[in-house]
């Protein structure tokens, strides 16, 4: 008894702690989330100063108390990425107690090499804020009292083409002559109309004046001025300059194409909906009832052959690839599947609604998801692992349902372990700005705020490999095909900003066995292990942090 004694009670303790690390909420609590922010009172100040420098200098010799807790706020020029130190050296103490982990990133590079990159880096990051910078971004302060009236936004013209310029007028002055002055940058000025009692100089030109000594008729005159943009860009905007007796006041006028529309023809209503019974996993764990009443609980309206298309990157593991398509087709007959192949010596995936594309051997996990979605033509696209399994909780009508009422691009489902385990993944990432080094990556468990109308539903920035986004708009974001073996959270990086996630846990998705005994593995799957797991010091960690160093300008990350 005492020999098995000692070995029964660490059983015990391992089986308490793997069972608190299931049980355990993942998104944490605002209370525990960790303080990054320089907090040193001078700091605050100096920031605070810099981003008051706008307001005029005869204030500066009034006094003023900082508060700190408010001020410390403000976006810094100088972040920081720190880690959390000591906690609990005890087995599975990260996944109970996660830690917020630090990284530099310029570690990625060789020291007689860092500072040729960061000359580069540096180069093209000028470049970079020269094609994306346009004077929309500009900081413009209205002045106060002022007589003049024009539009603050959503004053638009196509490239070469002409508008009148709405809301344009002068209140509340009383003078003997009124004089009012327009000057634009890429584009000329002209009228629509002429009003008796008002002088127009300046026809097709940048720069336009009037005068009259009678105000409504300025006013009057002021509602037929045009804009022409002369000088041609598909996406910019021209600031203006509107000015008289002494006051003087700029808008916008964004100069771009409308967007071309892109749409998908939805099919008739409920072709392709989720099938209650086969011979798939529906039909061998569940009851005839239990699938009857699955499928007339789901959303029926949606043609899911016509707008979803499944997606998947295979490499070796054809014997969990047919288990998935399997699954599929036991609940989506007719959904098209794109398979993305860069095994060494493909085996053909045939049947109906299926393709099949090969690549060179060993191409890559982001090159290969970069294929599959060209490939798709439908509305949207549900990117899947090839050893997932589709089960009667495997809806995705509600999926679909949720990107269709909502802004969303992406929505994530749910993946469950053979353990039971259930994840979603779901991680909020946030740029700090940085100076010349810079910028701070900060990535955390958790999301922003749940969706209305859609309990299971968060708002999020990064979610697990199973989700369904609209095709465009992951084809937009695309993915770095330089990322051949670990990657995953950088297309949700490189969309950050542009994309708008979200994140479901009532879709569930399962997860093949991971659990193989090392001598009962074949050569595919020691191959598929060694490429799919490299080692951290690998070529395959420092193209990473390379890439979020050089291509995303980014100093640092923590994470937790």
């Amino acid at each position: 008894m005492r020999f098995l004694r000692k070995p029964t009670i660490l059983v015990l303790v391992v089986s308490t702690l793997l069972v608190v690390a299931i049980l355990r909420p993942w998104t944490p609590k605002p209370t525990s989330a960790v303080d990054l922010r320089n907090r040193a009172s001078a700091s605050a100040e100096r920031l605070l100063e810099e981003r008051v420098r706008h307001s005029p200098g005869k204030y500066e010799h009034i006094p003023y108390r900082l508060k700190v807790s408010v001020a410390g706020l403000l976006a810094n020029n100088g972040c920081v990425c720190e880690g959390e130190e000591g906690g609990v050296n005890l087995p599975f103490s990260q996944v109970l107690f996660p830690r917020v982990g630090a990284y530099s990133l310029d570690r990625a590079f060789q020291a007689s090499e860092l500072e040729e990159v960061q000359r580069r880096r540096a180069q093209e990051f000028h470049s970079f804020q020269m094609r994306y910078q346009t004077p929309v971004d500009l900081l413009i302060v209205a002045k106060a009292n002022s007589p003049l009236e024009f539009p603050t936004q959503g004053v638009e013209v196509r490239p070469l083409k002409t508008i009148l310029i709405p809301g344009l007028g002068v209140q509340g002055l009383s003078h003997d002559h009124y004089v009012v002055n327009l000057t634009a940058t890429l584009g000329t000025f002209d009228v629509a109309a002429q009003v008796e009692g008002v002088t127009v100089r300046g026809d097709a030109e940048m720069h336009m004046s009037f005068s009259t000594s009678l105000l409504p008729q300025l006013n009057r005159q002021l509602q037929f001025v045009t804009y022409t943009n002369t000088l041609f860009h598909p996406n910019t905007a021209d600031t203006v300059q509107f000015e008289t007796d002494g006051h003087q006041a700029l808008f916008t006028i964004k100069i771009r194409h409308g967007v071309t529309p892109k749409l998908y023809n939805p099919g008739p209503k409920g072709g392709g909906a989720f099938a209650p019974c086969g011979c798939g996993p529906c039909h061998q764990f569940l009851s005839l009832i239990s699938c009857l009443l699955t499928f007339l609980s789901s959303p029926s309206d949606y043609n899911i052959s016509a707008l979803v298309t499944i997606a998947t990157k295979t490499f070796l593991r054809y014997d969990k690839l047919q288990v998935l398509i399997d699954s599929i087709r036991s609940f989506y007959p007719t959904v098209t599947i794109v398979i993305a192949d860069d095994s060494k010596e493909p085996q053909p995936m045939r049947g109906p609604h299926i393709e099949h594309y090969t690549m060179p051997f060993g191409k890559g996990w982001f090159a290969g998801r970069n294929l599959a979605i060209s490939q798709v033509t439908t509305k949207y696209v549900l990117w899947v692992d090839d050893d997932f399994i589709f089960t009667a909780s495997t809806k995705l009508e509600k999926l679909v349902n949720v990107l269709e009422k909502t802004t969303l691009d992406l929505v994530g489902g749910a993946v469950r372990e053979i353990t039971g385990y259930t994840a979603t993944y779901r991680q909020t990432i946030s740029v700090e700005p940085g100076g010349e080094e810079g910028d701070c990556l900060h990535m955390r468990r958790g999301y922003h705020h749940t969706i209305a109308g859609f309990p299971h539903c968060v708002v999020t920035d990064g979610v697990i490999n199973f989700f369904l986004a609209h095709t465009e708009r992951v084809q937009q974001v695309g993915f770095d095909p330089r990322l051949a073996r670990v990657a995953h959270l950088e297309f949700f990086i490189d969309g950050l900003g542009s994309l708008h996630v979200g994140s479901c846990d009532d879709v569930v998705v399962s997860h093949a066995s991971k659990i193989k005994l090392p001598w009962s593995q074949s050569e595919a799957e020691k191959t598929y292990a060694k490429f799919r797991y490299p080692a951290k010091s690998s070529d395959a960690s420092n193209t990473k942090n390379g890439l979020l160093y050089f291509k995303n300008r980014f100093k640092c990350l923590t994470h937790n």
